[in-house]
């Protein structure tokens, strides 16, 4: 077994003075540590079944397009504004050093829709319980809210009450 944690590169200061940033790339340039990472994910979903798998841009499209594929299930990209070509329901929400907005097509995820959200990150948690909110405003169920890492010492976690979280990482 890989130790994924070898493959994560701790930046200080990034993006901003007193952040310290998770970088995945090492990871991702190792096709050992990828397809060990990949393995970790899906065995965190169990045996749920998955209609569609949301992606968070930018790094949450790596893993969740990986996933979806393995697991036959639809691809939907969640985007920062501006990015989606289509009609696009958006939220604002705060970050530990600022503040974003998610969008996604309005026809991306239909009622009753089975959904694992996936990114790289669990931080502080707004930017997943933004994409829960919009998944749910379109009609679908999130199964489960699944990341690469964790950051538990920033709590995002209680953000996420009431859904099924996991992570491969935790730090």
């Amino acid at each position: 077994m890989i130790h994924l944690d070898k493959f994560i590169r701790d930046i200080p200061n990034f993006p901003k003075e007193g952040i310290r940033f998770k970088d995945i790339t090492p990871l991702l340039k190792d096709p050992r540590a990828v397809k060990e990472a990949l393995t970790q994910l899906l065995e965190l979903l169990g045996n749920h079944t998955i209609d569609k798998v949301v992606g968070i841009e930018s790094r949450g499209f790596f893993f969740g397009m990986l996933i979806a594929q393995e697991l036959g299930a639809g691809f939907v990209p969640m985007r920062k504004p501006g990015k989606l070509p289509y009609t696009t329901f958006s939220e604002k929400y705060e970050l530990e050093y600022g503040f974003d907005a998610l969008e996604i097509h309005e026809d991306a995820i239909a009622n009753g829709e089975r959904v694992l959200l996936h990114d790289d990150v669990l931080a502080t948690g707004g930017t997943a319980k933004v994409a829960c909110n919009l998944i749910e405003k379109l009609g679908g169920e999130i199964v489960q809210c699944n990341f690469l890492m964790e950051l538990s010492f920033l709590n995002g976690i209680e953000k996420l009450q009431g859904y099924e979280v996991k992570s491969v990482l935790k730090y």
